[in-house]
């Protein structure tokens, strides 16, 4: 067995990055399909609010950024869906809110400190069980939200008209991708970190719409990199003393820059071929 899988902190630190690695890209390929990438970005500012929350009320700082995080996302999906603000608008209100909030709270709970680095830098080292039995139930329940309702998913993604007249509870299922969205960003932010969370939820998808030839292939090829990325990632940081979430992140980055550039490659090969074949 390798060292790295000694240690009972690491074991639950693979596993709760996993569960993060597959949920984070699932969640991800209809936000950026959506073109709500920065959605993360700003739930993930919400969620530093609800830590800082936490740590001036003695709360379990988790709790209070799911709660925080969940109910942004709601407000955020209703004021897009009603029309009184366009979606980067409601983005952006909620981003900067949340952000001034974070500062006020962090400042009246004492200013920054070692445990708020965790949080905004990430610690998954530090994931106890609590954390690790939270994460299991968001992921079971993103993927049962995925399977359960893929065919409305799909379709308010591409086409809300035309989901809408087929019957399609568009504004419903728009709500509950929001909210697991808010749900998810919280809980990522133990393994990259508030400031990186974003990353794992678009990174993984941008190069697998690259390569992917279909949807479902799409989301399987991002999953499979937000897995990767997060093995990969938390081996190096381990053996080599990196920052976790860094770690991870650079490796999907990693994984963008090769299939761009393999992609790329492919058609200066291809193009010559094709003009012989002529």
């Amino acid at each position: 067995m390798p060292e790295v899988f000694t240690y009972s902190f690491m074991v639950r630190a693979f596993i709760a990055g996993t569960l993060v690695g597959v949920v984070a890209p699932a969640l991800g390929v209809f936000l950026v399909l959506r073109r709500l990438s920065l959605i993360a970005d700003s739930l993930s500012h919400v969620a530093l609010a609800g830590v800082a929350i936490g740590l001036l009320t003695r709360v379990f700082p988790p709790l209070t950024a799911l709660a925080t995080s969940v109910t942004a996302a709601a407000i955020i999906e209703r004021l897009r869906a009603s029309g009184r603000l366009y979606g980067e608008a409601a983005l952006a209100l909620f981003l900067y809110t949340a952000l001034a909030v974070a500062l006020v709270v962090i400042s009246l709970a004492g200013g920054f400190n070692a445990s708020l680095f965790n949080y905004l830098f990430g610690s998954i080292v530090t994931v106890g069980w609590l954390d690790l039995w939270l994460i299991a139930g968001l992921a079971a329940l993103v993927l049962a939200f995925i399977v359960l309702f893929y065919t409305e998913l799909v379709q308010t993604t591409f086409d809300p008209d035309l989901a809408r007249v087929s019957g399609v509870p568009v504004g419903w299922v728009n709500l509950g991708m929001a909210v697991l969205t808010g749900a998810t960003v919280t809980l990522s932010m133990r393994v990259v970190g508030v400031l990186l969370v974003g990353a794992l939820m678009v990174i993984p998808v941008l190069a697998s719409l690259q390569v992917a030839r279909g949807f479902r292939t799409a989301v399987l090829i991002a999953v499979g990199i937000g897995v990767f990325s997060v093995l990969v990632g938390l081996t190096a940081a381990y053996y080599w003393e990196l920052a976790a979430g860094g770690a991870v992140v650079l490796v999907s980055l990693a994984v963008l820059l090769a299939v761009t550039l393999g992609k790329a490659a492919a058609k200066l090969v291809l193009r010559p071929v094709a003009r012989g074949e002529r």
